[in-house]
């Protein structure tokens, strides 16, 4: 695989990973990250969006992770305080029901900075719902939100199609900060498939296609059930490579982690951008999913 991607999931601290994703029964003396990092060369850091980071933590993360694989890096999510409103459930989020506090900026730039200082830290991601709209005001947010955590490697992550113009293209451009470009359930003004590169940093989340419980679903991990097809992967692929061609590294991120299925999908892809087609795959994930077999190393 092309040494400037990275392949891997969003989180690695699931109940229903047991026994799919990890071994039924895992050493008490090895930490998760030790064991995906024998599969994977990154991970997103999902904990970050709902609670902050503790420094200890990053330090940690980082150590476990790269003593089992050099070339390991972690990307974090920006916590939900400076993107989202407090009850964006029932509330649209905007630049006027966002409400992150100067202690959500010192806590969130502590965990950061402990991934940073360990050389570790690929991207932070600034992921928006899609009640955020591409509006002057959401703009003006954005840009004074950019300015606050300059000091990271910025990817901005919106879900709304009003974001997707040359505008917008032309001002993430100017300022050094990535698109992230999504798959997700093609519903409304819902954004649709990009392959956008407006820094050094290419990324990629997929976030699956469930279009029944995208906004309906009674639990917030049941969106997230979904098996992308190897032919779906596939389209995929071809922007990956894309994406890679023009960035200095490009984060490919599965999201679909219901059942380790983003796992499967992260395993899969990462065979296909391999000149190798056979890649190593966990014994219980393979015994899980037989589709892994044909790529099994």
């Amino acid at each position: 695989m092309s040494e400037n991607i990275y392949v891997g999931t969003a989180g690695w601290s699931y109940k229903d990973w047991q026994g799919t994703v990890y071994p039924a029964k895992t050493k008490r003396s090895q930490h998760p990250l030790e064991y995906l990092a024998q599969f994977f060369d990154m991970v997103e850091i999902n904990t970050s969006f709902y609670g902050h980071i503790k420094p200890e933590w990053g330090t940690l993360w980082s150590r476990k992770a790269v003593a089992v694989n050099p070339r390991f890096m972690f990307t974090a999510k920006l916590n939900r305080a400076f993107t989202h409103s407090p009850v964006a459930v029932v509330q649209s989020t905007s630049a006027q029901t966002i409400n992150a506090t100067a202690e959500d900026e010192a806590l969130a730039k502590a965990g950061l900075d402990s991934l940073m200082e360990e050389e570790r830290l690929g991207a932070l991601v600034i992921q928006f719902p899609i009640s955020f709209k591409n509006t002057d005001e959401n703009r003006e947010y954005l840009g004074t939100l950019l300015q606050r955590f300059a000091a990271y490697p910025n990817v901005v992550e919106v879900r709304h199609a009003s974001w997707n113009n040359e505008g917008i293209l032309r001002y993430f451009a100017e300022k050094g900060v990535a698109f992230c470009n999504i798959d997700q359930p093609h519903l409304g003004k819902s954004l649709r498939g990009t392959e956008h590169v407006t820094s050094n940093i290419g990324y990629v989340r997929l976030h699956g296609r469930n279009y029944d419980q995208w906004f309906q679903s009674d639990n917030r991990d049941d969106r997230y059930n979904y098996l992308y097809t190897e032919n779906e992967l596939r389209g995929w692929k071809q922007r990956i490579t894309t994406l890679a061609a023009k960035a200095e590294k490009t984060f490919v991120v599965a999201n679909n982690h219901f059942r380790g299925q983003a796992a499967v999908n992260a395993l899969q892809l990462k065979s296909m951008l391999s000149g190798d087609d056979k890649v190593p795959i966990p014994e219980s994930l393979a015994r899980s999913y037989p589709v892994l077999e044909s790529i099994a190393a």
